[in-house]
């Protein structure tokens, strides 16, 4: 009987110690960006993230991002990984991004059974307007060759066209 009782609570501790308690958040905010690539003619917001307490395996980050544009807000998930310490999160493409004007982003940390474990709220502020974008991408393919719709017979233009947002 001994056994079984020594059993049931070896088990019990064993199981206890999978499960995170409340106490620190698992992830601390360590940079926030919009990334302008000027050679693709897109932008993205990027957020950095690390580690500060382990989760439990199969753990994911769901980040949503203000749509510059307008409409629906943009949303990332990412699986955490036990043994990685940072967390990158890039937003998918994102256009209208105005200077100095704060885009909020949220980001979740859930458990694997869906659970919240943190919540971080923040926002973004570009020092560059979209406007600084080219209208279509410099380079295309794998390559990174000219786009024969920017460079008109090997040559540049004088001036490049630049993004445009509806107002």
């Amino acid at each position: 009987m001994r056994r079984i009782i020594l059993s049931a609570l070896i088990a019990v501790a064993a199981l206890a110690g999978c499960q995170r308690e409340t106490g620190p958040d698992p992830l601390k905010l360590t940079g926030k960006m919009f990334v302008f690539n000027y050679r693709l003619a897109y932008a993205t917001y990027t957020i950095t993230l690390n580690k500060t307490q382990p989760v439990p395996d199969g753990s994911v980050v769901v980040a949503t991002f203000e749509n510059p544009a307008g409409g629906e807000p943009l949303t990332l998930t990412r699986r955490l990984f036990p043994k990685l310490d940072k967390v990158v999160l890039e937003s998918p493409d994102i256009t209208c991004v105005k200077k100095e004007r704060p885009y909020a982003v949220t980001i979740e940390v859930k458990g694997p059974d869906g659970a919240t474990l943190q919540t971080l709220e923040t926002t973004v502020i570009s020092d560059l307007d979209q406007s600084v974008m080219p209208a279509r991408p410099l380079v295309v393919g794998p390559a990174y060759d000219k786009n024969p719709e920017v460079f008109r017979n090997g040559l540049g233009p004088t001036h490049f066209d630049t993004a445009a947002c509806p107002t």
